[in-house]
């Protein structure tokens, strides 16, 4: 790189910093996960505002490509610690209402994004339907797991039954989606190479038979809990880096490696090990994610929408909403729990964030969704994010001290098998 186009790298990474700090502040002050706030940056960032001539200026053409680079690792080391946090005890143990939930929160929504995707093609030129139909029923689909966990804590939540039950269901949804996801990669994204897909077989057995139980030997001594310290986490990180590279290699996206190394890291004996690579790892997150949201940005422009684009747009949130609540709330009454714990978990359900821009944006990279498509998808993400906290307010508003509803929730849990 020349000397101005590193000056101009290093001003669009702090102009990147300050908007998404900003922004992110902005959304906790009135109530809103962060994340809101840093997308709306990346869009604000784009070629929405003023034509792109902002965007152009800031972005040069010749710095992109840098930027791009960063937010892809950003993303990968989302996707490292989104993996790092499923635990299976968390995808357990709550028995038939999580079960119920999780088909509910994923059927169905699959079912409207399907029916969305059929409304959609006559307006946007696809080249390959019905890949394009189970992409749009997955991308509808989706919940943010880590998102839904700060929120959790947040209203404290976080050690109730019912947030148990949502933690399960989103991480069972998540998992069904991203595996779903794998398959569409593989089916259009190996280029004319699809025969490398193949390799992907073998490598998740290495990966599982022969990586995690290195990786267990090397970090947890077997006469005491493991220790955290630079030296682990180098390893971690170096791992999750190559795991990243080889499904990136095999064609497929590189964002499934790392989420599967995050999956593999030892567990047992291993929580303050585990503790201490999430928080490293999340503060560098905390600093490129903010990159992947401009570089996504780049591609949101909702200066054009028309009237066309707004009809588009309703629909999409309509089914989006409908299907995720909707199937959330008839999956938790099948299983017997309240009305009110089962609108609570619909309404932690429809949270999407950022999980659902990094699926738009392989959509995006996989020819699937035009940039007209994926600028309304992209608002769809954050309409539904920002739904999430008022929806539970107004569900919580008048719960009686008595919590009749906790209490029949517990129960619940306690009677499945």
């Amino acid at each position: 790189m020349s000397s101005h186009q590193l000056q101009v790298l290093f001003l669009d990474l702090a102009i990147i910093l300050v908007l998404a700090r900003g922004l992110g502040h902005l959304a906790s002050r009135i109530q809103q996960p962060p994340v809101v706030g840093e997308i709306l940056a990346g869009v604000l960032l784009g070629p929405t505002l003023l034509d792109g001539a902002l965007s152009d200026t800031l972005f040069p053409a010749d710095v992109r490509p840098v930027l791009s680079g960063v937010a892809n690792l950003g993303v990968a080391l989302f996707m490292f610690v989104v993996g790092l946090e499923l635990e299976a005890t968390t995808m357990k143990g709550h028995g038939r209402a999580t079960v119920a939930a999780a088909v509910g929160s994923t059927a169905v929504p699959f079912l409207c994004g399907v029916a969305l995707a059929f409304a959609l093609l006559p307006g946007h030129e696809v080249r390959d339907r019905a890949t394009f139909v189970v992409f749009v029923g997955l991308a509808v689909s989706v919940t943010a797991f880590p998102v839904l966990a700060r929120i959790l804590t947040e209203r404290g939540l976080s050690r109730t039954a019912i947030g148990g039950i949502a933690l399960a269901t989103a991480a069972f949804v998540d998992v069904v989606a991203w595996s779903a996801l794998a398959g569409v990669n593989a089916s259009v994204g190996a280029g004319g190479d699809h025969w490398r897909v193949l390799l992907m077989a073998p490598y998740l057995a290495v990966m599982v038979g022969v990586v995690r139980p290195l990786l267990r030997r090397c970090l947890v001594p077997r006469d005491r809990p493991a220790e955290p310290g630079p030296l682990k986490f180098a390893v971690v990180l170096i791992g999750a880096l190559l795991s990243a590279a080889a499904t990136e290699a095999m064609g497929m996206h590189h964002i499934f490696g790392a989420f599967l190394f995050g999956l593999i890291v030892p567990r047992e004996g291993a929580r303050a090990l585990r503790a201490d690579v999430h928080d490293r790892t999340s503060h560098l997150t905390s600093i490129l994610l903010p990159v992947y949201f401009v570089v996504a940005g780049f591609q949101v422009d909702l200066g054009g929408v028309g009237v066309a684009g707004l009809r588009e747009l309703g629909l999409i949130l309509l089914l989006a909403v409908v299907g995720k609540f909707g199937g959330t709330y008839l999956g938790a009454r099948a299983a017997k729990l309240p009305p009110r714990s089962a609108a609570t978990l619909a309404a932690l359900m429809n949270t999407r964030g950022l999980t659902e821009l990094v699926i738009l944006g392989i959509g995006l990279q996989l020819g699937l969704l035009d940039n007209a498509l994926y600028s309304l998808m992209v608002v769809m993400a954050v309409v539904t994010t920002v739904m999430t906290g008022p929806l539970l307010t107004r569900i919580e508003a008048g719960r009686p001290k008595s919590d009749t509803d906790a209490d029949t929730v517990r129960e619940r849990i306690g009677a499945a098998p």
